[in-house]
């Protein structure tokens, strides 16, 4: 999938788009699966259990035409936007995964409501059937990092694994356990994060592992030692530690970047080069995202680079640490670049 045709998830991130009055007429008179409520957006909800779920929906509308994007939970973005003609149904499973918190892990941002929260967005959204089915012994690729990488409850923040799941197909599923603030010590410590994690892992699914923004003051040997007890303890379930660099920060000196931008931290540690250090001698495939958000980031410059991160005019806060929506989405793309790279279990469930 090419960037692109992922860009579109924009629109599902956004505040809520303003429909024209006959569409909203129009939505109203479909009729709604009895878990359903509301036109712009639609709001679902199923009483079910902590686990995997199968999905299906049929997206449109037998009246009208639509355009009708699908999130979950706390704004995890599952399927971008499909526009549909009149009478145009289109049938889509996706595979969720749903956990209490259903957002961060550790309930920073509110906890939600348990069981299944879906949203169907987009600038004119219709569906028609809906089942929300247990998922056979999907692919798991667990996600264990920080507020980069997190469910972001409230906008505009948004984690690039908010956005991952647009690009899976059913059958595989992304379970987000990032949690704000985390370093590679806390998330070890902490009984929500992955003492929480582990005993759900089984044999063969994926677990990426992105620590080191919060890391700022961990010695190189702590750092090292944190990161090999999370790969063991993802190979002691039988699972595949992937390990990830972290993403740049937006600090530049001229037209390239600080050496606080990549992470060399405030006793010296290189935390990337730890990583890479850690996987060849480990035997951990490494996605170096620190290299590749150094590359799109630097190429962008100082002032266009400012579209990735949070910025004033647009979002009420400059920050350059934290993603917009479009930039989640550039990160996202990286990391699904260097799964492709590494040809992971679950490039074959790629869009």
């Amino acid at each position: 999938m090419s960037f692109r045709q992922r860009a579109v998830i924009l629109a599902g991130l956004a505040a809520a788009t303003l429909v024209p009055a006959p569409a909203v007429a129009a939505a109203v008179r479909d009729a709604l699966p009895p878990q359903c409520s509301g036109s712009a957006p639609i709001k679902c909800h199923f009483a079910v259990a902590p686990g995997n779920y199968d999905v299906t929906v049929g997206l449109g509308s037998t009246t009208r035409a639509a355009n009708t994007s699908m999130s979950a939970e706390a704004r995890r973005q599952v399927l971008n936007a499909v526009s549909t003609s009149a009478g145009q149904v289109v049938p889509t499973t996706v595979t969720v995964n749903v956990r209490n918190p259903e957002g961060q892990p550790t309930g920073q941002g509110g906890t939600g409501t348990a069981g299944l929260d879906l949203t169907f967005g987009g600038s004119a959204p219709a569906i028609g059937s809906l089942t929300v089915t247990a998922a056979q012994a999907p692919l798991v690729t667990y996600l264990a990092g920080d507020s980069t990488v997190c469910d972001q409850p409230a906008a505009p923040y948004t984690g690039w694994g908010q956005v991952l799941p647009t690009a899976v197909r059913s059958g595989a599923v992304i379970a987000n356990y990032a949690d704000s603030g985390e370093s590679s010590g806390s998330f070890l410590a902490n009984s929500a994060l992955f003492p929480t994690l582990k005993p759900l892992i089984k044999s063969k699914d994926l677990v990426l592992i992105q620590f080191g923004h919060n890391d700022k003051q961990t010695s190189a040997t702590a750092f090292r030692d944190n990161l090999t007890k999370l790969v063991n303890g993802v190979r002691e379930r039988g699972g595949v530690p992937v390990l990830v660099t972290p993403p740049v920060r937006r600090l530049f000196s001229g037209s390239t970047l600080t050496p606080t931008a990549l992470h060399v931290n405030g006793v010296g540690a290189d935390l990337p080069a730890v990583i890479r250090a850690l996987g060849k001698s480990a035997g951990v495939p490494v996605i170096d995202l620190t290299a590749k958000s150094k590359a799109l980031v630097e190429s962008l410059g100082p002032s266009a680079s400012q579209q990735i991160y949070l910025t004033q005019a647009a979002d009420g806060v400059t920050d350059n640490t934290h993603f917009s929506a479009y930039g989640a989405t550039r990160m996202s793309d990286l990391v699904l670049q260097g799964v492709r790279e590494l040809n992971l279990s679950l490039a074959a469930y790629l869009r």
